[in-house]
């Protein structure tokens, strides 16, 4: 018969292996994105992916180095404002987070990627697809979505063999996005024999639009592209119309959102088409499952860019477990190496960081959505 001393002995020894059993490593990953602003829409879908690999993660239970994990997301919001965006990577290696998905316009990336490259913190983008971001040499740098150039080739092939325009003008928003998009079509236009009569700019802030959308009307042209976001392609849009043009319009992943529908109402027409550097969720290899499931999750449709801050998340996760470690520096090479089945398709880098395999697909609104293109 045991004595009550060595009862109450072996109740604490029993309590204090069960919370040695329970105790889990804290890993944090952070994203980026804006979660206010005109743009808030972008950020939140790409949080909402991020956090349901996170919560995947942790259903399935990981160990590294001989440890149960818990992965935390961390997220930031950086307004899609470029010197916000230093001000968040920083927060965030100071948090300690040992993986970054992030940022979603390549606005913010590209100043922020300085931050992580001087941190060590890999940085992997669903959604910035500026070429300038894997061409700055930077070791922890990647993205799992199409760039610039190849959106901009696909979308201008696009105009001149299926939409036989001829004419196009082309407007752009000044920033790392929208401008890289519309110097990538403007060359991959010219290539193809198209004529640029028009090449006009604005802001990201900007809702009129009539002074030079007058200007490109007096051209002509067959097709007007512009390089944005669906907060700026709306308006512009009705303007557009309301100034009698019946030209094609023309955009980027920025312009083909559910949003833009929304913001745009009866200007939206058959004569609208978008670009997107990605595959439609219905043809991703596991995006019908993906849907089903964002939708249980959240009450609340996918927007866009959500299939690949989940993969981009898991691709952090993957090379952790490859390395059988979160340190930054000790999972890097892993990261560089990695190879899986994503939602959107197989993950793997070159060498600059960019996807292998990135796909590119064309939209046009119809009845009252947008339809495949292709």
């Amino acid at each position: 018969m045991k004595t009550p001393v060595a009862c109450l002995l072996a109740a604490t020894l029993a309590l204090v292996g069960n919370s040695a059993a329970l105790a889990q490593t804290v890993v944090k990953i952070g994203h980026a994105g804006p979660l206010t602003g005109p743009i808030a829409h972008f950020g939140k879908d790409g949080e909402m992916g991020a956090r349901l690999a996170v919560e995947d993660a942790n259903a399935r239970g990981i160990t590294l180095g001989g440890q149960k994990v818990k992965f935390e997301l961390v997220s930031e919001d950086d307004q899609g404002d470029p010197r916000t965006a230093t001000t968040v990577a920083q927060r965030l290696t100071d948090l300690g987070v040992k993986g970054v998905v992030g940022h979603v316009t390549s606005g913010a990336s590209i100043p922020a990627s300085r931050v992580y490259e001087q941190a060590g913190v890999p940085v992997v983008t669903p959604s910035s697809t500026s070429p300038k971001l894997t061409r700055q040499g930077y070791k922890v740098t990647f993205r799992v979505i199409a760039n610039d150039l190849q959106q901009g080739e696909a979308t201008a092939k696009y105009a001149a063999e299926t939409l036989k325009a001829a004419k196009v003008a082309i407007i752009d928003d000044r920033t790392a996005y929208g401008q890289g998009l519309a110097d990538a079509f403007a060359d991959a236009a010219k290539q193809r024999g198209l004529q640029v009569v028009g090449r006009e700019f604005t802001t990201d802030k900007s809702t009129d639009f009539l002074a030079i959308l007058t200007k490109i009307k007096a051209k002509a042209p067959d097709a007007v592209f512009y390089g944005g976001m669906d907060a700026q392609a709306a308006p512009m849009l009705r303007q557009l119309r309301q100034l009698g043009s019946s030209a094609i319009y023309l955009g980027g992943d920025g312009v083909c959102t559910g949003e833009m529908i929304k913001l745009a109402g009866d200007a939206m027409s058959d004569k609208v088409y978008c670009s997107q550097a990605s595959l439609p969720p219905a043809k991703m290899p596991g995006g019908t499952d993906f849907l089903s499931r964002f939708k249980q999750r959240y009450k609340a449709d996918v927007l866009l860019y959500a299939p690949y801050s989940y993969d981009a998340a898991t691709a952090l996760i993957e090379a952790m477990k490859a390395a059988d470690s979160s340190e930054p520096a000790k999972y890097l090479p892993a990261l560089q190496r990695v190879a899986f089945k994503g939602v959107t398709g197989e993950i793997a880098f070159d060498p600059q960081g960019d996807i292998r395999n990135g796909g590119v697909s064309m939209h046009r609104f119809r009845d009252g959505k947008w339809v495949s293109a292709d």
